[in-house]
């Protein structure tokens, strides 16, 4: 029985080497085994302007005023926002504020509560 992995593609477990890459006989693909091996996932971590882990569920003070585009509204100094979302992207928290609404802040305006 070989110790080679099964075909990424079609999950045969007849794959062979081939100088370098492996190859599955019933699909015909190669692919490199140095390549191909899962690397651990790196989880993102978020943190607030003190440095602070942020996660998913925290309370945190906004640190500046923040305009609101598009409407002649601010979110003032001081304003604490509950239960954050984290989410990937240039704006990186979801949340809702009193009186606002539903909106996306940066990490870099807020500290953890």
């Amino acid at each position: 029985m070989s110790d080679l992995p099964a075909c990424p593609q079609c999950q045969s477990a007849f794959t062979y080497q081939d100088g370098a890459l492996l190859v599955c006989p019933e699909c015909a693909h190669e692919w490199d085994p140095a390549a191909a091996a899962p690397e651990a996932e790196e989880q993102r971590v978020w943190r607030d302007a003190n440095g602070n882990e942020l996660q998913n569920g925290d309370s945190v003070t906004v640190i500046k005023d923040l305009k609101i585009k598009g409407s002649s509204s601010v979110v003032k100094v001081g304003t604490k926002v509950k239960n954050i979302r984290l989410i990937d992207g240039d704006h990186d928290i979801d949340c809702k504020i009193d009186g606002i609404g539903a909106m996306q802040l940066k990490s870099e305006f807020v500290r953890k509560a």
